[in-house]
């Protein structure tokens, strides 16, 4: 009986290194595919990036735009930049390409390709969506310390940003900036408020809105715009 039970524990001991070893085999494969992946996406950022800085360029975006037959307009490439939590306007660092990339699991152009309509996707949820919109307006503060956007590049951002979820607020709102003169730049808190503006009231009768509460004082100037124009 004692040589059989020693024999269990034997047999027992002798598959844990087995067991041990596959794992480590896993682990080993597992890590040689993802070393793989991301050399893949390392050489695919220097197919576009500039030798002299060492950076994926706005001619080398304009590039990669071609190659996936994608105008450089499309909102999709600024939710790239989002995906990657690319800094600077029209630049991709290598770090923020990496991260972009292996998060979308593309490593050739063809894949990326594919990945956007998934990326939209996941722009277009709610949590998201806030995050892409706020993402939007400090992308595009180019300039150290600046805090505010020109109304033209405004019209621009909110209308590719915004359009195609609120399309007569947004195509009313860009009227209002363009014949107003109280304003020559946007901040912030006013990008902000017009976001919550387009989903908290009703438009465009504007029944809910209450100047007394703490919209931007730019939405109270619209709102008075709008309902001027409707009488």
């Amino acid at each position: 009986m004692r040589r059989s039970a020693a024999r269990k524990t034997g047999q027992s001991n002798s598959t844990a290194p087995i067991t041990s070893s596959a794992a480590d085999l896993f682990r080993s494969a597992s890590s040689k595919a993802s070393s793989k992946e991301m050399e893949r996406i390392d050489n695919l950022f220097y197919s576009y990036a500039n030798r002299s800085s060492g950076m994926i360029d706005p001619e080398g975006i304009e590039t990669l735009c071609s190659d996936m037959e994608v105008d450089h307009t499309d909102v999709r490439i600024l939710m790239l930049a989002w995906k990657m939590k690319a800094e600077k306007q029209g630049y991709f660092t290598l770090e923020e390409w990496r991260r972009g990339l292996k998060a979308l699991r593309a490593d050739t152009v063809s894949k990326l390709k594919k990945a956007l309509p998934e990326l939209e996707k996941e722009v277009k949820r709610p949590s998201n969506f806030v995050d892409f919109y706020s993402y939007a307006f400090r992308y595009c503060l180019t300039e150290e310390k600046q805090k505010s956007i020109d109304i033209e590049s405004i019209c621009q951002l909110v209308d590719l940003v915004l359009g195609s979820h609120f399309r007569a607020q947004v195509d009313y709102f860009i009227e209002y900036l363009k014949i107003q003169n109280d304003y020559k730049v946007i901040n912030m808190d006013q990008w902000m408020g017009f976001y919550r503006f387009c989903n908290e009231i009703s438009f465009p009768d504007l029944s809910n809105y209450d100047p007394e509460l703490a919209w931007p004082l730019i939405l109270d100037n619209f709102v008075e715009w709008m309902r001027e124009k409707r009488t």
